[in-house]
């Protein structure tokens, strides 16, 4: 059980807790998140949308949280312990961590790590992940199973890889050559490193690949999801946020505090500026000088509406 102190504690590393001082006699201790209108005694809720208002009124949640913007509108909840603060969301997000499941730290023992390998204090490396030769791993890591980290990559501390996602695989690094049975490639060997900073998340099966001469290098609290692929020499900078599918070519420079949504492409040797948001299914293929929104693609619509557009379109450039 988390009892309520503690819940505040967390919330406090973010924001004030508004009504604490009306919390200092309160006793009551919760095992568990669920929504408003799912949650009972020994649940946590939070309310951070108006939307959900409605479900604020029959919960029988024994704590939520609650954006001071709708302090206003809290119902009379007698078996209820209100916490007030500025964003409720941020809150939520404080707290999670306090009721997910928290694995030994330990390397597991079907997990390989080179002996050359530097493992920081109270890393967590689960079942059959590899861990290359002179690899560099910080403090407070989760490297998930089946997780590949090669040779002289280094991983700053409070990392979070999950499972079977790639570090430092080669680049798709190849020259062209002509043969006498025509085209062929030669290879390019990737001579760099990749070199994560400090409290990145690495989603699932995401592949990021090493630098050919320089390092590819992805910056301090950086986010990226499952299944995205980040290319040789790409630099991400701090805060950055990338969601699923989103593929980046090689050498592309990404500054700090950018969102890319999901399914995003991004061409290769291309500059991107600070704080840009990159629209779901954009496909960005010249440089990004300036902080903005920017998109590509058609939205969905009616197939008899985009059928039209499409035959308007393949018509103006006929002209």
């Amino acid at each position: 059980m988390i009892d309520l102190d503690k819940i505040i504690r967390a919330i406090e590393l973010c924001q004030m807790v508004l009504n604490k001082d009306a919390l200092a006699n309160r006793h009551v201790s919760v095992s568990r998140v669920a929504d408003l209108a799912g949650a009972d005694k020994d649940s946590l809720a939070f309310l951070a949308k108006a939307g959900y208002l409605s479900d604020l009124v029959g919960t029988r949640a024994g704590v939520v949280l609650v954006s001071e913007r709708f302090a206003d509108k809290i119902p009379a909840l007698p078996n209820t312990t209100v916490i007030l603060v500025k964003d409720a969301y941020l809150a939520y997000a404080s707290v999670s961590g306090l009721f997910d499941y928290q694995a030994d730290n330990s390397i597991h023992s079907t997990a390989v790590v080179s002996p050359s390998a530097t493992v920081g204090k109270n890393a967590n490396i689960g079942a059959y992940a590899v861990i290359g030769d002179f690899v560099q791993i910080g403090d407070d890591c989760e490297i998930g199973s089946h997780v590949s980290v090669a040779h002289h990559c280094v991983i700053g501390d409070g990392v979070q890889i999950h499972a079977h996602a790639s570090i430092g695989s080669d680049g798709f690094g190849f020259a062209p050559k002509v043969g006498a049975d025509g085209l062929a490639w030669q290879k390019i060997h990737q001579l760099g490193r990749v070199v994560i900073g400090h409290r990145v998340r690495i989603g699932a099966n995401t592949c990021i690949d090493r630098g050919a001469v320089g390092n590819t290098v992805i910056g301090d609290d950086v986010i990226i999801d499952n299944l995205v692929q980040i290319a040789h020499n790409v630099h991400i900078g701090r805060g950055t946020a990338i969601a699923a599918m989103t593929g980046i070519a090689g050498s592309t420079h990404i500054g700090a505090n950018c969102i890319i949504g999901g399914a995003v492409g991004i061409a290769g040797h291309l500059h991107i500026a600070d704080n840009v948001t990159l629209t779901g299914m954009t496909m960005v293929t010249g440089s990004i000088k300036e902080a903005g929104s920017y998109s590509s693609g058609t939205p969905a619509m009616p197939s008899n509406h985009w059928r039209r557009a499409a035959v308007k379109f393949r018509q103006s450039g006929q002209k």
